[in-house]
C-alpha cells in the first residue's frame, strides 16, 4: 500500500476518497464509514464555511448525523481560511478520531488541502508588492485569462490546478515562480513536513465523462432551483458584497444575476459549464496523487462501493 513517510506495519489507516465534483464521494464515504467505524474529515475548501449550504453541496444534516463529520462549517465566509489552515485542523482531527479507536476518511474535492495534508505546506518567498500590483493591472487591463496563460508558461501543473478567474492564486503561483527561479511546483517540495506515522489508501473515483457532465448539469440546475440565489442575496445581506467566496462556482453565476449582469438562464448555463470545467482540473490534479487506486464508475455505483469495500478489508489486513 502507497502510505506517508515514515509509515510502519501497525500504524493506523487513513482512507482518502478523490475525484471529482459529483462523483459520488460523499455516498462512498459514508458507506465504508458505516461499515468500517469511521469518521469523515471534509476536504472541501467552501465547505469550511458557515452559511453557505446549497452551493457547496455539503453532506446534508440527514447524512451528518449518521456518521461524525470534521471540518464542516467551522469558518465564518468573513473570514479567511488557508491550506495551512486546513492542514493543521485536519492532522488535529485525523489525530482524535484515531484517539477514539475509529478510522479516519478524507473526502472531497479540494487537492490543494488534500496536498497541504498529506505532503505538508511549502513556505514561499516574501510577497513582492511591485510584481503583484503590475500583475493586477495586467489582469485589469487584459482579463484574468491572461494571468493564467502566463502561468501555464511558466509552470504548467499550477496552472491546471488553478481556476482562470482566482486572480489571487494565480498572481500568487506566478510570484513564487518568480521569486524561487522555477516553478511553484517544483518549490513546493522543499520544506515541507508530511504527514507520517498512517497507512495511507487512497482511493479514486472515475466515472464515465458523459454520464458525470449529466450529473454535474443536474446538480449546477437544482443549485438555482433549490434556492441558490435566495442563499446568495442573505450572504450578501449578512456579509456585504466583498466575499471571496463570492468567486467559487455557483456563487459567481448567482452574484452576477443578482447584479443583472445576464439573466438566470445565462447563470444557470455558465454554472453548468464551470463546473465541468472545474472537473477536468481535479482529475488532472489527482492523476498526479501517487498510489490512488482507480475505480471505475460512482461512488454509489454498487460493484463501485463493493470494490472500495474490499481494498479497505484489505488495507485493514495488512
Amino acid at each position: 500500500m502507497s502510505g506517508s513517510a515514515g509509515w510502519k506495519p501497525g500504524d493506523p489507516l487513513l482512507i482518502v476518497i478523490l475525484g471529482p465534483t459529483a462523483s459520488g464521494k460523499t455516498a462512498l464515504s459514508l458507506r465504508l464509514a458505516e461499515q468500517f467505524n469511521g469518521e469523515i474529515v471534509s476536504c472541501d475548501s467552501v465547505a469550511v464555511y458557515r452559511d453557505l449550504e446549497i452551493g457547496t453541496a455539503k453532506p446534508t444534516p440527514a447524512e451528518r448525523a449518521l456518521v461524525p463529520h470534521h471540518l464542516i462549517d467551522i469558518a465564518s465566509p468573513a473570514s479567511g481560511y488557508s491550506a495551512g489552515d486546513y492542514s493543521r485542523d485536519a492532522r488535529a482531527a485525523i489525530a482524535g478520531i484515531v484517539q477514539r479507536g475509529r478510522t479516519p476518511m478524507i473526502t472531497g474535492g479540494t487537492g490543494l488541502y488534500l496536498r497541504a495534508l498529506l505532503e505538508g505546506l511549502f513556505v514561499g518567498p516574501r510577497r513582492m508588492d511591485d510584481l503583484r500590483e503590475r500583475l493586477r493591472r495586467s489582469a485589469s487591463r487584459h482579463g484574468t485569462h491572461y494571468l493564467h496563460r502566463l502561468l501555464m508558461r511558466r509552470d504548467p501543473a499550477a496552472a491546471a490546478a488553478i481556476h482562470p478567474n482566482d486572480t489571487p492564486k494565480l498572481i500568487r503561483a506566478i510570484e513564487v515562480s518568480v521569486a524561487a527561479g522555477r516553478p511553484m511546483t517544483e518549490a513546493w517540495s522543499d520544506g515541507r513536513e508530511p504527514l507520517t506515522g498512517f497507512r495511507i489508501l487512497r482511493i479514486g473515483l472515475t466515472p464515465e465523462r458523459q454520464r458525470l457532465y449529466a450529473r454535474i448539469d443536474r446538480r449546477a440546475e437544482e443549485m438555482f432551483t433549490s434556492g441558490l440565489v435566495e442563499e446568495t442575496r442573505a450572504l450578501i445581506e449578512k456579509h456585504g458584497p466583498g466575499l471571496k467566496v463570492f468567486d467559487t462556482l455557483g456563487y459567481r453565476q448567482a452574484v452576477a444575476f443578482l447584479r443583472g449582469e445576464y439573466p438566470i438562464e445565462t447563470a444557470i448555463r455558465l454554472a453548468r459549464q464551470g463546473h465541468r470545467n472545474y472537473a477536468k482540473r481535479q482529475q488532472t490534479w489527482f492523476r498526479r496523487e501517487p498510489g490512488v487506486r482507480w475505480l471505475d464508475g460512482f461512488g454509489d455505483d454498487e460493484a463501485v462501493a463493493e470494490a472500495a469495500a474490499r481494498l479497505v478489508q484489505d488495507a485493514l489486513a495488512d
